[in-house]
């Protein structure tokens, strides 16, 4: 048995860390974390942590690079000190979508950030929403796959939306818009496309939304390239009402101007990435992924089962 929970937060996702902190009623420790004038980072812990059971909540968006290696020096100066136990969680983790060699002479990104954060000294990962369930397999040590959507599902069947459908902005995401789908009650139909170099094409939609709300699902909206084609092409096809969700808000470069150009409803998502001021649409509704992480982590360092927290859910323990 590890000592108690000691929970310590990056610069990434402070007011995250803030609210999970409060929900366990567990005070953040005190850490500097300094960035030199030669951009080296450093990290000095305010108080022991020997023997204790750690978790470091930091996750990896924009600036992205800055971000990953705060996690791997904390992580490293936790090891040093002595922690009983170490868990990185991580509510975005960057770098997933590189999980494969789909061409020749380029990396498996991924599986290098998580050799990374294993290397750095995490014990333990809790993540949530990653872009390929395999990238699991890339961690030598054990963890946590969550995803926030039952969180997003909990969200719409509120509004009792009985003339909809869900719609699958990728074909790679269609397992899990199934299981939102089916959580709801709902039809499911799928956007079927192309990508050509860095752009995506999309070509057909498959089933039928004439007439219907339509909730267009994903994991995260980077550019929102893939999303603005899948209105349009929800539109064409004589959808009525559209609702745009997702987990992770990447939102980089032209995404908030496309977004806010977009003929939808509302767009409904996480705080897995903290969304500036200046990137919040009116009509953007951002659910908290803080009580499902303050759970998780609660059920982790009292060794219980993560999966009871989803069995009320189809699919997704």
């Amino acid at each position: 048995m590890y000592g108690r929970i000691k929970l310590f937060s990056g610069t990434g996702c402070p007011d995250l860390a803030e609210e999970i902190s409060r929900l366990l009623e567990v005070p953040l420790s005190g850490r500097d974390i300094i960035q030199f004038p030669n951009e080296n980072i450093f990290v000095r812990l305010h108080e022991s942590v020997r023997g204790q059971d750690v978790f470091v909540i930091q996750t990896t968006s924009s600036p992205v690079n800055y971000n990953l290696m705060e996690l791997l020096i904390t992580l490293d100066t936790l090891k040093r000190a002595s922690a009983g136990r170490i868990t990185a969680v991580i509510p975005y983790l960057a770098y997933a979508r590189s999980d494969k060699k789909d061409q020749p002479r380029v990396p498996i990104t991924a599986r290098l950030v998580a050799d990374m954060i294993t290397v750095a000294g995490a014990d333990r990962y809790i993540v949530v929403d990653l872009h390929a369930g395999q990238i699991q397999g890339f961690f030598n040590i054990p963890g946590d796959a969550l995803t926030a959507f039952p969180i997003l599902s909990d969200y719409f069947k509120e509004k009792k939306l009985t003339n909809a459908v869900v719609v699958a902005a990728d074909l790679g995401f269609a397992k899990k818009a199934r299981n939102f789908a089916v959580e709801l009650g709902l039809p499911i139909a799928f956007v079927e496309k192309r990508r050509v170099d860095v752009h995506t094409e999309a070509l057909t939609l498959v089933g039928d939304v004439a007439g219907c709300d339509v909730i267009i699902v994903d994991d995260e909206v980077d550019t929102a390239g893939s999303m603005a084609q899948a209105v349009r092409l929800a539109k064409e096809e004589g959808a009525h009402d559209i609702y745009l969700c997702f987990s992770h808000a990447v939102l980089s470069g032209p995404a908030v101007d496309r977004l806010r150009s977009l003929p939808i409803r509302e767009i409904v998502t996480t705080n897995t990435v903290p969304i500036p001021p200046e990137k919040r649409l009116p009509n953007m509704t951002v659910l908290s992924v803080a009580p499902l992480l303050a759970g998780v982590i609660r059920r982790v360092h009292e060794g219980r089962s993560v999966g009871e927290l989803f069995t009320r859910y189809h699919g997704y323990s």
